[in-house]
């Protein structure tokens, strides 16, 4: 394989004392590849890297080139303080990406600059600023032959157009005021707050050429395709333009009985704005639309809605446009696909869905016949399809290798390709991954990773750490920077990184054992995994802790309650009281078709919440959680500190006040890591707690 970069331009990969995962702030410099776009003609691809600013206390994303060849260095495309993302390919050949960077011909550089959209010339040069909105611009659609552009921006209520819009948030400003009224459910996702603007959709067209030297810019009038956007959701679900830019498929979410939602798909002319429904299915939500390389059809995902009795179902529909006639393709499929793509001649459709522990890819013919999977080890994402057929190019990843560019033929079996030339390739890891295989209670098979460290042995047994992941229909089988087991491998530590009862990749029926019994085959499946582990010569049984995240947390919550097996209890953005949770999470009405309404069906909730069982925790727990987190919120760890420190449990509680439900800045991913390797030596290895030095 080639160089892997420019050497001028090439992140530091690794730290002077060996590998990076066992020097924290090494590990947190890491390159973090994410983000793939193709070019139309096929002959250029870029990514986004992600490395540390100047003062090391955020990752600036940047753009590079990567060759699809595998003969060429990447090479890097941007620079700017804000960064670069979304990047996608005009068919003149220029990179249009969003950027909160300044403008420099415009205003006095006294507002703050929100994200624009940027073009790179094909040819080189410096890019220019294309399309601002006074709210933004959070995301971009493009006609892959006409060059049309859409993009998402987020308008105040009764603006009109951009100068009525900028008029509104000034005098809120000027007011000093914050407050925003709801008027219909949820109010909050993830870690924002909706409103009081609401994403619209604003049709671009044709993007001006460069102007000659010395002439002004041409202003890019934008027209909103959606007016009548209302909030909470307004018009900021997933879109694709067809070819010919004369059509957008766009999904929308709308009410689904007293404070709940659903999405369906809706098609929009673009030169009239008239919008019918495509999709409507009462029972379903509908996802990831992209139509066909002549625009006649579209494929997408539809999830059957869940309820008390069974968890959600995925399958695939193509939908006739002209119709609405929409059938199945991946009828009796026991897997979960998810982001569909045509082929180039439409006889075909590609998908990535969770198999066995990884996330493959697969093809499936439109005119009817069973998936094929194509690709063997690693989770496949950002797939992008080269439009005369001949190649296939995808982000992929695995517990042992982070996200790296790869090309696929687009009919083999089988695959496996080296990664391309990138600038996040890492020069080892310090430990080996394992796949290992234990038996549930009920003799289901249960699919683990482990992670063993450098030297472990009989002679020299590792203590192990249980990891359980979040979701919970996931599973372990990609790269992870926030739940990274290097880290932990690097100091000695084994890692069990097991797919319990309802993880994905397994079958419906393997859901169905925990679907509203979270106490149940989960914990005992992850309890096999650990006693199957436990019996191999290289792990010392005696030194063992418990972790996990979301969850993951409300796992190991459940652990400390049920069992005093392990040492230490790491409990990270988790749920504890699960009657409160689903009150006041962002979307409770997802949860409560799983769990029931606590007021008539309070079955589920007092079998099933760890704070029920408080009295029993004898582990010593660290807590942590951040309070921007709207999915898990603050309320969880309040209370589950309390009920820990009035019961004399050791316990510490590591807050966050400006994260979410994950830990995303530098600074704050270092002290977590210091924290929970802190409380890991002081309680399996009996070092003695050492309180890092910024806390």
């Amino acid at each position: 394989m080639g160089p892997v970069s420019e050497p001028s331009d090439a992140p530091a990969t690794s730290s002077p004392s060996g590998s990076p995962f066992a020097d924290l702030a090494a590990f947190v410099a890491l390159p973090r590849v994410g983000g793939l776009a193709l070019s139309p003609d096929g002959r250029r691809l870029a990514i986004a890297v992600q490395t540390l600013d100047r003062e090391k206390t955020a990752w600036q994303s940047a753009l590079w080139e990567v060759d699809p060849e595998g003969r060429r260095p990447a090479r890097r495309l941007t620079r700017s303080a804000p960064g670069e993302s979304s990047p996608v390919w005009a068919p003149d050949g220029s990179l249009l990406f969003t950027s909160a960077r300044p403008d420099p011909g415009a205003g006095d550089g006294t507002e703050e600059p929100k994200p624009a959209l940027w073009s790179l010339p094909a040819d080189g040069g410096e890019a220019r600023p294309v399309l601002t909105h006074p709210g933004g611009i959070s995301g971009v659609a493009l006609a892959a032959d006409s060059g049309e552009v859409v993009v998402t921006a987020s308008a105040m209520p009764g603006a009109g157009d951009a100068e009525a819009d900028a008029e509104r948030r000034k005098r809120r400003k000027e007011a000093g005021v914050t407050a925003i009224l709801h008027e219909a459910y949820p109010v909050r996702y993830w870690d924002s707050d909706l409103g009081p603007a609401t994403p619209h959709l604003f049709w671009a067209g044709g993007l001006p050429a460069e102007p000659h030297a010395g002439a002004e810019r041409p202003p890019v009038e934008l027209r909103d395709l959606t007016p009548d956007a209302v909030p909470p959701s307004g018009a900021g679900g997933d879109l694709t333009l067809s070819p010919d830019g004369r059509l957008l498929v766009r999904v929308e979410s709308v009410p689904d009985g007293p404070a709940g939602r659903r999405d369906r798909l809706v098609l929009l002319e673009t030169a009239t704005g008239e919008a019918r429904a495509l999709v409507d299915d009462p029972l379903a939500d509908l996802g990831a639309p992209r139509f066909s390389p002549d625009g006649s059809a579209v494929v997408c995902v539809r999830e059957s809605m869940s309820s008390h009795d069974e968890p959600p179902d995925y399958t695939l529909l193509h939908v006739d446009v002209a119709t609405g006639a929409a059938r199945e393709l991946t009828p009796g499929f026991d897997r979960w696909p998810s982001a569909p793509q045509f082929n180039a001649d439409r006889t075909a459709v590609y998908f990535l869905a969770d198999d066995d522990g990884r996330h493959a890819l697969f093809r499936v013919p439109t005119d009817g016949g069973e998936p094929v999977r194509m690709t063997t080890d690693g989770a496949y994402s950002d797939l992008q399809v080269a439009r005369d057929g001949s190649a296939l190019y995808a982000l992929r990843s695995a517990y042992d290798e982070p996200p790296a560019p790869v090309r696929l033929d687009p009919e083999a079996t089988g695959q496996h390709p080296d990664p391309l030339p990138n600038p996040g390739t890492l020069a080892g890891l310090p430990g080996t991954l394992q796949e290992v295989e234990a038996t549930a209670a009920d003799g289901t098979p249960v699919h683990c990773w482990l992670v063993l460290p450098e030297g472990a042995s009989a002679e020299r047994p590792a203590p192990l750490v249980l990891w359980v992941h979040g979701g919970p229909l996931m599973s372990w089988n990609s790269w992870s920077w926030r739940w990274c087991p290097w880290v932990l491998a690097a100091r000695g530590y084994a890692v069990l990184l097991p797919d319990p009862a309802l993880s994905q990749g397994y079958g419906q029926d393997f859901v169905r054992r925990g679907w509203g019994a979270w106490g149940e085959a989960p914990y005992t499946d992850l309890m096999a995994a650990v006693d199957a582990v436990e019996q191999r010569p290289e792990i010392d049984e005696s030194r063992t802790a418990a972790m996990g995240g979301s969850f993951g947390g409300y796992m190991a919550n459940w652990i400390a309650t049920q069992t005093d097996r392990f040492r230490a209890i790491v409990t990270h953005a988790s749920l504890w009281d699960v009657d409160s949770f689903i009150g006041t999470t962002d979307a409770a009405y997802y949860w409560e078709k799983e769990w029931g309404d606590p007021l008539r069906q309070p079955k589920r909730y007092e079998q099933n919440s760890p704070h029920r069982y408080a009295d029993a925790i004898r582990t010593p727990v660290l807590v942590i959680h951040g309070d921007r987190d709207y999915r898990v919120p603050i309320g969880e760890a309040l209370r589950l500190w309390y009920d820990l420190q009035k019961r004399g449990v050791p316990s510490r509680f590591l807050y966050f006040p400006n994260e979410n439900h994950w830990v995303l800045t530098p600074g704050n991913a270092g002290v977590f890591w210091e924290t929970v390797l802190a409380f890991l030596a002081e309680h399996v290895l009996d070092q003695g707690w050492r309180r890092p030095d910024l806390l």
